[in-house]
């Protein structure tokens, strides 16, 4: 079964959403990060290549050549398909929706912005339909865990 995080009180989502797949990658996970909306796609795509600039995460679109080589694949297409995606390891998701084929993936992130009153509500009908068909679902407060690490 699928194992899902959400990762809410993000004071940035892009940033969070990008420490993450940092992370992933650092760990030899392979990350598809999924949203509808082109633009939050080209900014996350941006802050891949520039943040921080000694940390470049490997990262194309996944419908690009190189895809099956690429640690970080970016999809804006609400209708990808799960199976003819190279990995099946972590899904992202930063849509409002949730993605309709994330039960093939082994990890599900969800990240919730702290200030966006819509994408919180939004988050709640997701984590609700998660909990409905029986996903466990860990929570990470990412406002508690800033305070740890600065401490």
């Amino acid at each position: 079964m699928t194992r899902i995080d959400f990762y809410f009180n993000a004071p940035d989502k892009l940033t969070a959403a990008v420490k993450l797949a940092r992370k992933a990658y650092a760990k030899k996970n392979r990350v598809l990060v999924y949203t509808r909306d082109a633009a939050q796609l080209d900014a996350f795509d941006r802050l891949l290549w520039s943040a921080p600039a000694t940390g470049f995460v490997p990262h194309c679109r996944a419908g690009h050549r190189l895809a099956p080589h690429t640690a970080v694949l970016l999809t804006g297409d609400a209708a990808f398909d799960a199976d003819a995606m190279p990995h099946h390891d972590v899904l992202m998701n930063l849509d409002s929706e949730r993605p309709a084929q994330f039960s093939r993936y082994e990890r599900l992130l969800e990240i919730v912005s702290r200030d966006d009153e819509d994408d919180r509500q939004r988050a709640r009908v997701r984590l609700k339909f998660y909990r409905e068909r029986g996903y466990k679902i860990n929570t990470v407060d990412l406002a508690t865990l800033g305070e740890k690490e600065s401490a």
